[in-house]
């Protein structure tokens, strides 16, 4: 069985930045453990599948004809994930740039329900969940100590942690021990207030066998509602501050939808044989 992979730069607008996603469109689903492995060993933060919904069966448990276009699946090197944002993108790209796809959006339906893609010259732009954190209380004592950083404003929690600090310095700055970050069993957010942005972040999860991500968009469906409330603001445009990095323009749509736009980078084409 042969199928074609296309390695593509998310939230980028020059090659080498933003966040890599490797794609591998199907005409039909193949082994989950194949997904697995075809992940494991690509070795980027996401490999994404999708599939046409029109004669397939839905496993994401969403999809139906008429509602969407493709069923779409994203695997890290360790596990699949119930969304990725960067994958999502890198895919409507690669529909649009390389597959001939024409109609003004596309939409997927996934695991976080139907997320819509839609093409306004170089930008594209998502409709994904609101996932807004809450504060908590139960976190690691040391989750200071585990991010290297001095001082933690809040922490709060919706999937994934999300911990807030003063200054983007801090974020920047910020040293990660992964070995016991990867024992709390958390992925994390660190965020702050932006210099010339509206918001900061990095994004860990050593749990999913990724220490750092570049630039993360399921991040950021719970970064937009968290900073729209604490800014007052619906429309905010951030940047995510790994080495790479990555900028997102961000709105709060509704309570339920926020959108997260950027741009794509094509770098390769391949093959896999199997």
């Amino acid at each position: 069985m042969k199928l074609n992979l296309y390695q593509v730069d998310a939230f980028a607008s020059t090659l080498f930045k933003g966040n890599p996603a490797a794609v591998v469109p199907l005409e039909k689903w193949i082994d989950d453990a194949l997904m697995q492995q075809l992940a494991m060993e690509n070795n980027l933060a996401e490999t994404v599948f999708f599939v046409p919904v029109r004669g397939n069966s839905s496993p994401t448990g969403g999809g139906r004809e008429g509602a969407a276009d493709y069923d779409i699946r994203w695997f890290t090197p360790e596990f699949e994930i119930n969304l990725c944002g960067h994958a999502t993108l890198a895919s409507a790209f690669v529909l649009y740039t390389q597959l001939g796809y024409s109609k003004p959006s596309v939409t997927f339906s996934s695991k976080s329900g139907l997320l819509k893609v839609e093409k306004k010259g170089d930008l594209y732009e998502m409709d994904f969940p609101s996932w807004k954190p809450e504060r908590v209380n139960d976190y690691p004592e040391d989750i200071a100590e585990i991010l290297g950083v001095k001082e933690i404003l809040g922490v709060y929690k919706y999937r994934d942690l999300l911990i807030e600090v003063a200054t983007e310095e801090e974020v920047i700055n910020a040293k990660p021990d992964f070995t016991a970050m990867k024992k709390t069993g958390d992925m994390i957010i660190l965020t702050a207030k932006g210099n010339t942005v509206d918001f900061v972040s990095r994004f860990f999860a050593p749990t999913a066998g990724v220490d750092e991500d570049p630039v993360t968009g399921s991040a950021h469906s719970q970064l937009i509602p968290f900073w729209s409330e604490k800014l007052d603001k619906k429309k905010m445009i951030a940047k995510q501050l790994s080495k790479r990095g990555g900028d997102v323009l961000c709105e709060q749509k509704s309570a339920e939808r926020v959108m997260m736009g950027g741009e794509c980078v094509f770098y390769m084409k391949g093959e896999f044989e199997i």
